[in-house]
């Protein structure tokens, strides 16, 4: 499973626990990947532990039902010592930047935000240039939750509550930016190697095809252009999506279709002004591309632009639809940032996202999620979402100017439960240097990305400029992850947790009554 992130679809189909699982779609792996230990009956074959005395030989069953929706395989193995045998079951689940509440390649923010060069490929032992300034914990943040950096931590006081790691591999593993503070660890800081994220979430448009039945049994749903949700407390979800012509897509228009699930395209349903009620997708995904610019792509535009939506190019760039605009009434445009895209592009695949969550879903988009609003679980014991930008992900906050006075025009505190993970760029908040203290950011989840987002700004330690962190990490996810969630690089993969059960084989190999 280390070497093949496709191993898990290997196992003997006919093996009880499989089809009592109601695992579909397991083969046999052939030639020099033929593994013994998918045995199952008494002609079946054992794996051998190697150098063991006596011999111990052992097999097992798989179970991935639940894969694509948690990211868990879970085997029923057995072993075998002469006449004896015994058997587990265990959990496993891959490990990654989501085993951590707060997870950055670099503690520098985003070269294409503040336009420093030389600064994009250096961690702060690698003599990057002097003007790369990391990014530090303030006095008032608190992390309740793991941690890891691939860079050298920076550190003006703060509080961490729980293990906190960096690939810096020089002791303490951290740096102290203010002399006089107190750090307060619950557990000292330790080396750990870097961890790798993907280059791009583009494989995640995969699950809304409907041309690979073997690899996307139940395909997700394809948004176009810039598309906004709200979701509700009752499990369903208001979508507005003007540019999107097929939710299911296949190679061509002919074999792209439109799910009742998804939503109706057009200005009757998702081209609505008021938008589309729907049902969360169960246990799925929607991905938020841009609008195609090859003619062959189901989704080309057939229009110029969308009824009822205006472009706008001039000053404060960005589009109207109906009553829902961006930049908002006032808002000052924001500058290009996060990707050298322009923000509130009228043909982005952009996110923008708020509500009360109930259910589990992945929502990824192309290039920018905003999240608009304060972003909360119905439960917090049932709920779950992932949020997966190819680009920067934002935690909007609108500023409007009169004269020379900057105000908010959202209210102070926000709140924002999900994991999520910026591909290429950072989780920041907008306009993060205006506005003075704006109260706490409450985080219950999980943050990856690859530059350190500032959420405020800070003298000595001490806030002056948007918010306070206070993070919490969603113990759940050390164990599962959204459905069909963004995997990592590495393929490697952990025990989460296994109990004893009956013995599933007996020392003859036979299915144990």
């Amino acid at each position: 499973m280390a070497t093949d992130n496709s191993y898990y679809t290997y196992g003997n189909p006919a093996a009880p626990f499989s089809v009592l699982t109601g695992t579909k779609n397991l083969t046999l792996p052939t030639g020099a990947a033929a593994n013994p230990a998918f045995g199952i009956d008494a002609a079946g074959t054992w794996a051998t532990v190697p150098q063991s005395s006596p011999i111990a030989s052992f097999r097992y069953e798989i179970d991935s039902s639940t894969y694509s929706k948690d990211g868990r395989i879970r085997i029923r193995s057995t072993g075998r010592v002469g006449n004896v045998t015994r058997s587990i079951v265990a959990d496993l689940k891959q490990s990654g930047f989501i085993d951590y509440l707060y997870f950055t390649d670099f503690e520098i923010q985003d070269p294409d935000i503040t336009g420093e060069e030389g600064c994009d490929i250096l961690h702060g032992w690698e003599k990057r240039g002097s003007n790369c300034d990391p990014i530090a914990f303030a006095k008032s943040d608190t992390i309740s939750g793991p941690l890891h950096s691939n860079d050298i931590i920076h550190i003006c006081g703060s509080t961490f509550k729980n293990k906190v790691t960096s690939a810096y591999p020089t002791k303490p593993y951290y740096v102290n930016d203010c002399s006089g503070t107190t750090i307060n660890f619950t557990i000292a800081p330790a080396y750990q190697p870097v961890i790798q994220i993907p280059t791009t979430n583009g494989e995640m448009r995969k699950e809304t095809r409907n041309d690979l039945p073997k690899d996307v049994p139940i395909p997700g749903c394809l948004y176009t252009g810039p598309t906004d949700i709200t979701f509700t407390s009752d499990g369903k979800m208001n979508v507005k999506s003007p540019w999107t012509i097929y939710t299911n897509t296949g190679t061509t228009a002919a074999n792209s279709t439109n799910p009742t699930y998804c939503g109706t395209p057009g200005e009757t349903g998702l081209g609505s002004t008021s938008g589309q009620t729907i049902d969360i997708i169960p246990s799925n995904l929607i991905f938020v591309q841009n609008v195609p610019a090859d003619s062959t792509n189901p989704n080309y535009p057939k229009v110029t632009s969308p009824k009822n939506f205006t472009c706008i190019t001039t000053t404060n760039p960005g589009w109207t639809f109906g009553t829902t605009k961006y930049p908002a009434t006032n808002e000052i445009a924001p500058a290009n940032y996060g990707g050298s895209t322009t923000p509130y592009g009228c043909k982005n695949g952009d996110l923008f996202v708020k509500g009360t969550f109930k259910g589990a879903m992945t929502a990824a988009a192309e290039n920018f999620i905003y999240i608009t609003g304060d972003l909360v679980y119905n439960d917090e014991s049932k709920d779950i979402l992932g949020l997966v930008g190819q680009n920067a992900v934002w935690v909007w906050n609108p500023m409007t100017k009169s004269g020379n006075t900057t105000s908010p025009l959202l209210g102070n505190n926000r709140t924002i439960e999900a994991a999520m993970v910026s591909v290429k760029h950072t989780f920041q908040v907008q306009n993060y240097t205006l506005g003075g203290t704006r109260g706490n950011l409450n985080v219950y989840g999980s943050i990856a990305q690859k530059y350190r987002g500032t959420v405020g700004t800070s003298s000595g330690g001490t806030i002056n400029n948007g918010y306070v962190k206070k993070y919490e990490y969603d113990t759940r996810l050390a164990y599962m992850a959204p459905p069909k969630f963004l995997s990592p690089v590495s393929s490697s993969y952990g025990v989460t947790q296994y109990a004893g059960v009956p013995a599933a084989f007996l020392a003859t190999g036979a299915v144990a009554p």
